[in-house]
């Protein structure tokens, strides 16, 4: 089974010790593509690096949420040239995220997101979106930008927001989260959502999916993600791999 990870994050601190050798094992186990995901400026930069350094692997660049603070003239002007290399293929991940007190703002935050879609457009890419807790801002927000298309990564809304989503043109991401015991709503949404508009991730080094819950996730591990989406929409799991790989490379402009 081929796999192509549509948001990873190698250049996370827990694959400082062994990260060479980790994406070494990725090529050799099937693992024809990764989308590396910048949450932060320097997360950006490191994308793009590791994009640079591996055939198979391309960036995504722009400001997570929690870091939406920093979003300003200086920082949108580096990602509009770290955007040039011909590996970035997304902006992202960006979006709201109200789940944590501690984040900035909703204004902020919101102002930060309009930014980048702003630079989405302008640019003629896609863009990654994060949501958390933030659904109706979210959707709100992305009507303003008919024009851009993107994925909302690490879904966690409702079968009706899923719909909202499609509706808008937008893919929908699976992580690990589709394996867990108390899952029920996310299965939901995947038997609603067509298989040409489901993209299969890791958020690694985070949500790895049941057998390896709690471990430090990678690429491999989404065999178990495309397992399930099989199992809840009656299909074989290479259907799923040969379709969520179409997908991306569609959403991506790849060739």
């Amino acid at each position: 089974m081929f796999i192509f990870d549509s948001h990873a994050h190698y250049d996370d601190e827990s694959f400082d010790e062994d990260r060479e050798l980790v994406i070494k094992e990725l090529k050799e186990n099937n693992i024809i593509g990764v989308l590396n995901c910048g949450a932060s400026l320097q997360g950006a930069r490191d994308s793009v690096k590791l994009a640079k350094e591996n055939s198979f692997f391309y960036a995504a660049v722009g400001i997570h949420p929690e870091f939406a603070n920093e979003v300003g003239d200086l920082a949108l002007n580096e990602l509009r040239e770290l955007s040039k290399h011909e590996k970035v293929r997304a902006i992202g991940e960006i979006g709201l995220d109200y789940y944590y007190d501690e984040n900035p703002s909703r204004e902020v935050q919101k102002t930060a997101f309009i930014k980048q879609m702003e630079l989405a457009q302008e640019l003629k890419l896609p863009v990654i979106i994060h949501n958390r807790d933030a659904h109706e801002d979210t959707l709100e927000i992305l009507k303003m930008f008919p024009e851009v298309k993107g994925v909302i990564h690490c879904f966690s809304g409702s079968v009706e927001i899923a719909r909202e989503c499609l509706k808008l043109g937008y893919y929908i991401g699976f992580t690990g989260v589709i394996t867990f015991k108390n899952a029920r709503k996310i299965v939901d949404v995947a038997k609603e959502v067509p298989l040409d508009r489901i993209l299969v991730e890791t958020d690694c080094p985070y949500m790895a999916p049941v057998p390896y819950r709690g471990k430090r996730n990678r690429s491999e591990y989404i065999k178990y993600i495309i397992e399930q989406l099989a199992q809840v929409k009656d299909l074989e799991p290479e259907n799923v791999s040969e379709q969520t790989i179409l997908n991306v490379n569609k959403l991506l402009n790849l060739k």
